[in-house]
């Protein structure tokens, strides 16, 4: 076996506007069965995440909001990987009226008619943040906090290498796993710049790219995939 391991985002990948449908955690079920493991990598705060995907038991570890906190759905654990976010930010947003708002253990997130309200606050209180942007919503995080440092985690808990993973996104924010995999997967519907930096394209959009792929997993381990131009 070349691959151990599948890591997938979840919005506009895994999910259409917030859900999975009934094929996909099927074969998620099924590259499980085949021993590989498999690993979640998502913006998406934890709590958020259970309410629209009650199969997070499918997964081994679940890398939420961004990279800042690694989820352990057997046991229901969550554990940081970052600092929260200051409260000095959280509070000027709020008087700055920008809503929505979403505070986690260590992102804060909104939507794209705010960024530029969220950069100046940023740099009118002196703080060492990061703004990632992902299809519409504006996220901001620790520097050097993102999606790769997260499943770099994941991985060393799982005592699996970057080098047997593959994964698999759609948007401006998956950029930093995608590189970090052995093979990089974009489904479908992803953004051009995404595309072009993945080493397969599935013909499918959201799930059915998923299922797509996790078939031809389980056929060939990706035999037929040259992994080369995604390393150079």
């Amino acid at each position: 076996m070349r691959y151990h391991v599948l890591a997938c985002d979840y919005d506009e990948t895994l999910a259409t506007e917030g859900r999975v449908d009934g094929d996909t955690p099927d074969a998620l079920e099924r590259l499980a069965r085949s021993g590989r493991r498999l690993v979640m990598v998502t913006g998406r705060q934890v709590d958020s995440l259970t309410r629209d995907f009650p199969r997070l038991d499918l997964f081994d570890l679940v890398v939420a909001e961004n990279g800042a906190v690694l989820h352990n759905p057997e046991e229901q654990e969550s554990s940081p990987l970052a600092e929260a976010p200051p409260e000095t930010l959280v509070e000027r947003l709020r008087e700055l009226d920008v809503e929505p708002l979403s505070v986690g253990s260590a992102i804060v997130a909104t939507t794209e008619p705010h960024a530029e309200t969220v950069l100046d606050a940023i740099r009118e209180l002196g703080l060492e943040m990061q703004v990632i942007f992902n299809k519409g919503a504006v996220m901001v995080l620790p520097s050097g906090i993102n999606k790769a440092t997260g499943l770099t985690a994941a991985l060393a808990e799982l005592e699996m290498s970057a080098h047997s993973t593959i994964g698999v996104g759609d948007a401006e924010n998956d950029h930093a796993f995608l590189a970090a995999c052995e093979c990089a997967v974009a489904v479908a519907n992803a953004l051009p710049a995404v595309k072009e930096r993945c080493d397969l394209v599935t013909e499918g959009e959201h799930g059915a790219g998923v299922v797509e792929l996790i078939d031809r997993i389980l056929e060939n381990d990706l035999a037929d995939v040259d992994v080369t131009r995604h390393h150079r």
